[in-house]
């Protein structure tokens, strides 16, 4: 299985939400979980993971994780060329290097170009940035490339952005 996880916030809470699938090519989950955080910390520049793992980390109580063959992020896994870590990096690290993580963000981020992959989908031609960790960058983005999907997100991307928000 595969997971998608992405964090909504509101006010000093959060909603984490996780999907789950089998195939890239999936156009709909096999599951959807959801966690429901307070008392969230406040988001600090430079250290956006503070905010987020912790919910994450939350959300993942509920998976089986010996299942589970690689998690995909709202995000980057390294912020720079010299491999800062961000919030993917830090979610492979607290795993114990034992999950794979991938990064797909919307985004360019600061001197990070040596570590990141672009992606066009359909008939975009704005990217998605790519990054990872435990797994191939190629691999990677060519399995975020092909996602079901014509439009720029993939459809499953879609809807956990959806999911969050509801």
């Amino acid at each position: 299985m595969k997971l998608a996880i992405d964090v909504y916030y509101y006010n000093n809470k959060a909603k984490a939400v996780g999907i789950l699938f089998k195939n890239w090519e999936q156009e709909v989950p096999d599951q959807i979980i959801t966690s429901f955080i307070t008392d969230v910390a406040e988001y600090q520049p430079g250290s956006f993971y503070k905010r987020e793992l912790p919910c994450i980390l939350d959300l993942l109580k509920q998976v089986n994780l010996s299942e589970i063959e690689v998690i995909i992020i709202d995000g980057f896994v390294y912020l720079d060329n010299q491999e800062k870590p961000g919030l993917g990096k830090h979610l492979y690290d607290s795993l114990n290097k034992k999950l794979p993580v991938i990064g797909v963000a919307k985004t360019p981020f600061f001197q990070n170009e040596k570590l990141v992959k672009e992606v066009l989908r359909g008939e975009s031609t704005k990217p998605l940035y790519i990054t990872t960790v435990g797994i191939s960058l190629d691999e990677s983005a060519e399995n975020i490339k092909n996602m079901h999907g014509k439009f720029r997100f993939p459809t499953l991307l879609k809807l956990l952005d959806q999911e969050t928000k509801k």
